[in-house]
């Protein structure tokens, strides 16, 4: 279990390192963009499909970070209104169907994609860049979606069980 979560603990650093620098990248194309186009007076031909590419990858990893967190949108009224052990069958369940369409429709399907983009070599027309790498980011965001869905169902779980703190105390422990 230890090296589980060691395992995760890097997975999730890796991943939001990703995004800051991803997002860093994306900041200094459109401040490019900008300054190539008002001050220099000739636009560049590259940085807006760059910044498309860069904002793809942003917002589905960032999602996947967001899932982490629990910081993603939800309208949890009417869940609210359940009784403690309802509400946590109610996040198990939508942890699974998270998990479920993940796995299926972004790494499944998007891995799909990624493999009949790479066979018929597009490339896109600015940057001259496969497109199978922009495509990369469905199946990427999948796995993390899919590894974070599961992982917050089964601590919904613990946490209709009682082992919250046992499980939060053992976290602790293995971080330290």
């Amino acid at each position: 279990m230890n090296a589980l979560l060691h395992i995760k603990r890097g997975l999730d650093w890796a991943l939001e390192l990703l995004v800051i620098v991803v997002f860093g990248i994306l900041v200094v194309a459109v401040l490019w963009q900008v300054a190539a186009r008002f001050i220099l007076g000739d636009p560049s031909d590259w940085t807006e499909e760059l910044a498309t590419f860069l904002m793809i990858w942003v917002g589905l990893l960032g999602a996947c970070v967001a899932l982490r967190r629990k910081a993603h949108l939800g309208i949890d009224y009417l869940v609210s209104k359940l009784s403690v052990r309802n509400r946590a069958y109610t996040d198990i369940l939508t942890y699974f169907i998270v998990a479920a369409f993940s796995a299926s429709v972004l790494m499944y399907g998007g891995g799909a994609v990624v493999r009949l983009v790479w066979t018929t070599g597009q490339v896109s027309p600015a940057l001259g860049l496969r497109m199978a790498y922009v495509y990369l980011a469905l199946p990427v965001s999948g796995f993390f979606l899919t590894l974070y869905s599961l992982a917050l169902a089964y601590e919904a779980f613990l946490g209709m069980r009682g082992e919250t703190q046992v499980a939060e105390a053992e976290m602790e422990r293995v971080i330290e």
